[in-house]
């Protein structure tokens, strides 16, 4: 899946969720511990139980600590996203594309109230996968409660192969919860143009 920028005053980034268990310390100091303790646990293999190993249990040995190894990364990325984001202030927007017979797509720029948040230029593998039905996470952030102003701007090469951009703009409620918003590119094979939608999840 595609994966998943600056803000204005009103989009805080940097904010650490209200009484939080790890509130007061940096980011850096919790993801450094969680290492040393994943390292610890990895050099409790004794130097004689190697040497007595067959090279056929080394290998499961080496497989299983980078299968931990790779947890523990999945772990810390999600640490990071509850320390960065909480739940009352995220905001998360996604981009899909239904179809792209009527529209080849390059770059999309994301605007909140005005402010540019995100601007992603697009590859061939990247497009590939979104035909296949990925969904691409485009932007996270923090946003105040209210009523936001959220505008997509969506460029590439429209019918007849001519340079395209669109833009389509909503208005969004921000309330305790986190929101979530899909950018959707689909195609009006009637009037032979692309559409663009932004749906906010419920």
């Amino acid at each position: 899946m595609l994966y998943y920028l600056p803000a204005q005053p009103d989009i805080i980034h940097n904010t650490k969720p209200a009484r939080n268990l790890f509130e007061g310390f940096p980011l850096k100091t919790i993801i450094t511990l969680l290492i040393l303790c994943c390292l610890s646990f990895s050099s409790a293999i004794s130097a004689e139980e190697a040497e007595s190993s067959t090279p056929q249990g080394v290998n499961n040995t080496i497989k299983d600590l980078k299968n931990e190894v790779l947890e523990l990364n999945r772990d810390l990325f999600i640490l990071e996203e509850d320390l960065l984001f909480s739940a009352n202030t995220q905001i998360s927007v996604f981009l899909s594309l239904d179809t792209d017979k009527l529209f080849k797509l390059d770059s999309v720029q994301l605007k909140l109230d005005d402010k540019i948040v995100s601007n992603y230029l697009y590859t061939e593998r990247e497009i590939n996968a979104l035909r296949r039905g990925g969904v691409q996470r485009l932007y996270i952030g923090n946003l105040t409660s209210g009523e936001h102003e959220l505008t997509a701007f969506f460029i590439g090469r429209g019918p007849s192969n001519r340079d395209f951009k669109r833009a389509t703009t909503k208005t969004i409620e921000k309330s305790d919860d986190a929101k979530y918003i899909e950018l959707k590119i689909t195609g009006n094979s009637r009037k032979e143009q692309p559409d663009f939608v932004i749906k906010v999840w419920e």
